[in-house]
């Protein structure tokens, strides 16, 4: 019989209790990048509706494009799995996504997954009467540039079908390696901190 807690309330719960969840969570924990890569493999099968490429594609020429920039490996997954979050949550994936790999990446990736959608409305928010312009309202914000390129470099122009992006094999390992960090550690979140995205 498997092991179970003594309560059914959580307030309930005693240190025992607790001690033997976190024990028992460790290898769901440990099991993040499988998920992760699942949901990957799962959109290889949902065309982005109008767009003549799938989810997946758009991903692996988002991220094969951060790649060939010299971007380092936080970037290249924040470009893989910026809108890994598009299948649950089509009108705020931007910041599903951005929960998804906030833990493991510095900082400002995640604020710039977060805020990519509002971003990309400078190519296209005119045509629905919008304010493309929304995105100025973090014009003093020290990722403001990073988004910005994030989304005319890596993002905006990855929609190509035609384009040579690197297969789900050759970033397996990166994601492996990012979702294998320690959770929210310091020297990997590096709060405050602005990377380049392209190498110089």
């Amino acid at each position: 019989m498997s092991e179970t807690v003594s309560f059914t309330q959580m307030k309930d719960g005693t240190k025992a209790d607790y001690e033997m969840l976190e024990r028992l969570e460790k290898p769901f924990l440990a099991l993040t990048a499988d998920r992760v890569l699942e949901e990957l493999l799962r959109q290889e099968h949902i065309t982005l509706e109008g767009y003549p490429i799938t989810r997946l594609d758009h991903g692996l020429q988002s991220a094969t494009r951060a790649e060939r920039d010299g971007a380092d490996i936080d970037w290249i997954v924040g470009a893989l799995l910026h809108d890994i979050g598009d299948g649950l949550a089509p009108q705020n994936h931007d910041r599903l996504s951005a929960e998804v790999i906030r833990p493991f990446v510095r900082w400002d990736v995640a604020w710039v997954v977060e805020h990519h959608g509002l971003f990309q409305m400078l190519y296209y928010g005119h045509h629905y009467g919008w304010d493309r312009n929304a995105r100025d309202r973090y014009r003093d914000h020290p990722c403001f540039e990073s988004c910005a390129t994030f989304c005319e470099r890596w993002d905006q122009s990855s929609f190509d079908p035609d384009y040579d992006s690197e297969t789900l094999n050759h970033f397996e390992p990166m994601v492996r390696e990012v979702f294998g960090r320690k959770a929210y550690a310091a020297d990997v979140l590096r709060e405050g901190e602005v990377s380049p995205l392209v190498a110089a």
